[in-house]
């Protein structure tokens, strides 16, 4: 019983604390706040810990029994304990070895793993592109046309056109690629993005309230 009940007494208490910072003009309320936001990243600090373990646990018995890609855990480990080493002995400060490291290894590599997401991206497009039904053909045209706005082959194609037949005193200059582009992105697309946003903001209100009120029991292990 008790398993169940402190965890929800302490998420109600603790998250409707946080939320009251927000209606209340008392100091004590902030400076409270205040401390219990550097707790949370002191158990930040040490989930870190706690992920490293982790990482060894699992990889060093793959590699001893010489599984599955067993190879890339040798290089993974290799350079997790290269980079703690020399963390640890020079610091990360610019001019570390840490930081040439960091600066010469790991930007590259996350350079090209978003060079190869960018493939990943387009294949998914593609797929979900087809217009199969009116909603699909409205975000296919919608996609191809922002696009064709940000290539240099679609700003030529668009000077082309004759606009000043087509110009009307209720539009924006739409002969004007730059500013034409730059209102599709800045009117119409900000007021989508922001829809999106406040039903977001709206789905992340509800879910917190299910938490504090002890509806939502996953973080226990599943419970429902």
């Amino acid at each position: 019983m008790l398993k169940k009940t402190v965890p929800l007494l302490i998420t109600f208490v603790f998250g409707s604390f946080m939320v009251l910072e927000y209606f209340t003009p008392l100091r004590f309320v902030a400076e409270t706040k205040k401390h219990l936001y550097n707790a949370g990243i002191a158990i930040m600090g040490v989930t870190y810990v706690l992920g490293l373990i982790n990482i060894v646990a699992v990889n060093l018995p793959v590699i001893r029994r010489r599984q599955r890609d067993w190879p890339y855990k040798i290089v993974m480990m290799a350079g997790l304990v290269t980079m703690l080493f020399l963390g640890f002995v020079w610091g990360k400060e610019t001019g570390t070895p840490f930081n040439w490291m960091f600066t010469h290894f790991y930007v590259p590599l996350q350079a090209t793993m978003f060079a190869l997401l960018a493939f990943y991206i387009a294949s998914a497009a593609f797929r979900a592109f087809r217009a199969r039904t009116p909603e699909a053909a409205l975000l296919l045209g919608a996609a191809a046309f922002v696009m064709l706005g940000r290539v240099p082959i679609g700003q030529y194609l668009w000077s082309l056109l004759p606009w000043d037949l087509l110009q009307s005193p209720h539009l924006p200059p739409i002969g004007d690629d730059a500013f034409f582009w730059g209102w599709i992105m800045d009117i119409p697309n900000l007021a989508g993005k922001r829809a999106i946003m406040i039903g977001a903001a709206l789905g992340a209100i509800s879910t917190g309230l299910r938490v504090i009120l002890g509806l939502e029991r996953s973080y226990l292990g599943g419970e429902r």
